[in-house]
């Protein structure tokens, strides 16, 4: 148990000893309250809201409320002050020996440091990538792809039971386009001059290496053979070829998902007509004619009959079809067929989207809320997209690839843990730029960088350590005073900050407080260029160095469990 689930606990027995006393009624719903940080550090050390939030439905004044709480509270012996602050928060401040024993559960706990059962073992779907078929990856993938796996750790480190999947949209037009770039590429392998790539084919050399396949495979047997005779079985063998390559790149950032879904095989289980039965056996289809679009007149516009969902039900500005008049599936019928399967084996769902998929998640949403019932939560996660730079020049496009950078060539140049990191130092739907030049770059500027070194000096003060003739033996904790216990402060928020990241889906919170710890490290380690006794390393004052050592594994230990998280490897030296 960390300190701030300690305190949650304590506030909470508290409470229990109001409600048996007859200060509190029974049956209060608790689910707000909350224990963190104070927004004023001058404040204290902690603060809880449970006098505001319990103070309405108890019948009661929140002040008086908190007076009470505070009077329960204050009986710890970790507490070295309480008190109420404005309409009814509750300020604690504990004593040294409280933040010292923190400082000696985290090398306890190690690589379990900040672990919670916040998730009770709730089975979520995480649903990330999910690119076209039709070529290698790109930056533009990359984001999405870094954000959902990283996410996934997170809330496996949280307590949820994770499924990483990846829905392979191979039932559209853009893999007939695959199909044909691949026999284009298969009558090249024969020895056809096919010239320059027509325009509506896939152009990347990457298609070489299929065509070549495809003719040792099949010889000339489709070389002229009409369309309808090949171009299912080229289909096939494409987006084989090019599942190959995706789960290639994606290993490259340390990627591997639990499923791969297929499209095409979805709707060949008739699992669109069997999510349709069931909401039309709800209510939630009907046979339905769309307005016309703006600007049509009546002449213009020939009304169809086709099957809608009711989205306006669930806070959509229409019904969506979900049939196309041709009879075949819309995007939306598809996706809705796809998540009623996933609603089947998940409790929780969450996508991970490219934010010019925001038009669609109204409907999405409503869709799952219908087919579950309103029981499973489902979010989506927008990805913006990443601009490629290099030292402020926007980068070419790959020759290779075609018409885009591929994410292979990116991971090759900077490195897994680089890339990993950065796609992290910002929120997932906001802008973000990718400068080659700033990314690898050795300054405060680069978190990537900044957070790295401060786990390589911890590294670096055992092997001075070593050097400077300093014994090993047990630390003196008391040995470390206020301004060593700052340090201890921040890094006990290491376990709430995993909880409020996975409760808010976003990974990125993760890479933040790892700069703000490594921020504080540096400040620490820095001080001691003016006052030697504040050094980390004193070799005349062992028993201060063995304690400032102790307090330097406890936040190399949280940089390692936090840099885990985000899939990225701590290193014990800077190259």
């Amino acid at each position: 148990m960390t300190l701030y689930t300690r305190f949650a606990a304590h506030v909470a027995a508290a409470l229990d000893t109001l409600t048996a006393a007859g200060t509190l009624p029974e049956g209060l719903d608790r689910r707000n309250v909350t224990v963190e940080p104070p927004r004023d550090p001058s404040h204290g050390d902690l603060a809880t809201n449970a006098a505001m939030v319990l103070a309405k439905s108890a019948g009661t004044n929140p002040r008086a409320l908190a007076e009470a709480i505070v009077g329960e509270l204050g009986k710890l012996p970790d507490v070295a002050g309480a008190s109420v602050a404005g309409p009814g928060f509750i300020n604690l401040t504990l004593t040294d020996a409280a933040w010292r024993d923190e400082l000696a559960v985290i090398p306890a706990a190690g690589a379990d440091y900040g672990r919670s059962t916040m998730g009770r073992g709730a089975r979520v779907n995480i649903e990330y990538v999910s690119a076209n078929p039709t070529g290698p990856m790109h930056m533009g993938h990359c984001r999405g792809a870094v954000v959902g796996d990283a996410l996934a750790s997170l809330l496996e480190f949280a307590g949820h039971d994770v499924i990483r999947e990846y829905y392979v949209n191979d039932a559209g037009g853009q893999v007939d386009v695959l199909a044909r770039s691949a026999h284009l590429r298969y009558r090249e392998a024969l020895g056809e001059d096919v010239g320059a790539i027509p325009e509506g084919l896939y152009p990347g050399d990457y298609l070489v290496p299929v065509g070549k396949a495809l003719a040792e495979e099949f010889g000339d047997r489709y070389a002229t053979a009409p369309e309808d005779a090949w171009l299912a079985l080229f289909r096939a063998r494409a987006v084989a070829a090019m599942l190959v390559m995706i789960k290639d790149d994606l290993a490259l950032l340390g990627i591997h998902h639990d499923v791969f879904s297929s499209e095409a095989e979805l709707q060949a289980a008739g699992k669109p007509e069997a999510a349709e039965a069931w909401l039309r056996e709800h209510g939630f289809v009907y046979d339905g004619f769309l307005e016309a679009p703006k600007g049509e007149t009546p002449e213009d516009w020939e009304p169809v009959e086709l099957p809608l969902f009711r989205s306006t039900a669930f806070g959509d500005d229409q019904d969506r079809p979900i049939k196309k008049s041709n009879g075949s599936w819309t995007y939306f019928g598809a996706d809705l067929a796809y998540h009623f399967q996933k609603s089947q084996s998940a409790d929780q769902l969450i996508d991970i989207w490219g934010a010019d998929h925001a038009g669609t998640v109204k409907r999405i949403v409503a869709a799952v809320a219908a087919l579950t019932g309103g029981k499973t939560r489902f979010d989506v996660k927008l990805v913006q997209m990443v601009r490629l730079l290099r030292a402020g020049e926007p980068v070419k496009m790959s020759k290779r690839a075609g018409n885009f950078v591929t994410l292979a060539d990116v991971v090759r140049e900077v490195g897994k843990d680089v890339v990993r990191f950065t796609m992290l130092t910002r929120r997932a739907d906001a802008q973000m730029d990718f400068d080659f030049a700033k990314v690898v770059e050795a300054s405060k500027d680069n978190p990537v960088f900044y957070v790295q070194y401060a786990h390589a000096r911890v590294a670096s003060l055992h092997r001075r350590a070593a050097e400077a003739g300093v014994t090993q033996g047990a630390a003196d904790l008391s040995r470390l005073d206020t301004e060593d216990l700052a340090l201890v402060k921040l890094a006990a928020q290491f376990p709430r900050v995993v909880e409020t990241a996975a409760a808010a889906r976003e990974p990125h919170r993760i890479a933040f407080y790892l700069y703000d710890l490594a921020a504080a490290f540096h400040a620490a380690w820095n001080v001691g260029n003016d006052r030697p006794d504040r050094r980390f390393l004193v070799p005349e004052d062992q028993d201060a160095t063995r304690a400032r050592l102790f307090l330097a594994d406890a936040i190399a230990q949280i940089i390692r469990n936090g840099l885990s998280i985000m899939g990225v490897v701590a290193v014990s030296e800077m190259k």
